[in-house]
């Protein structure tokens, strides 16, 4: 009979132990990404602080939502719609693009690249932001900030 527990309580370990080797190593489907902000940043329908946040798509079914997140994904501040863009090639690192609006006005966000990725989001804005948008001066941004699995997201310290 001890043998028999014995047997079941170690395949227990290795059941639980793959489980959580496998939620650890999460597909890159939601292609969840940090991102520190150090002023203002203007997205689709609202102005966020400085700070640090969690972008992804909201399913893997519907690649043109996006969720912002705070970074340790206890506030979820937006979900916007996006359109795929299209860049020559892809970059091994987090590719955004922003248009500067001037002194005393936020850099509003219109693009996000995941690394690795030709197909990108294009945040939609009103017709007449848009218009604005295309005549400011537009960055093209290119960080190494570390993507997040669905594990990291929900831990401390990101």
């Amino acid at each position: 009979m001890n043998i028999n527990k014995r047997y079941i309580a170690v395949g227990l370990v290795i059941a639980f132990s793959l489980f959580f080797g496998l939620a650890a190593h999460a597909d890159e489907s939601d292609e969840a990404t940090t991102f520190s902000f150090s002023q203002p940043i203007q997205i689709p329908g609202q102005v966020l602080p400085a700070g640090t946040y969690l972008f992804k798509l909201a399913s893997a079914d519907d690649l043109n939502v996006v969720q912002i997140f705070n970074a340790d994904r206890t506030i979820l501040y937006a979900t916007v719609d996006t359109i795929p863009t299209e860049r020559p090639e892809p970059l091994d690192d987090t590719v955004v693009a922003l248009a500067e609006q001037g002194a005393g006005q936020p850099d509003v966000l219109l693009k996000w690249f995941y690394p690795g990725r030709e197909t990108g989001n294009e945040f939609l804005y009103p017709k007449q932001k848009e218009k604005e948008l295309a005549r400011d001066k537009q960055l093209t941004i290119e960080s190494n900030h570390p993507t997040v699995s669905n594990s990291d997201a929900t831990g401390a310290g990101n």
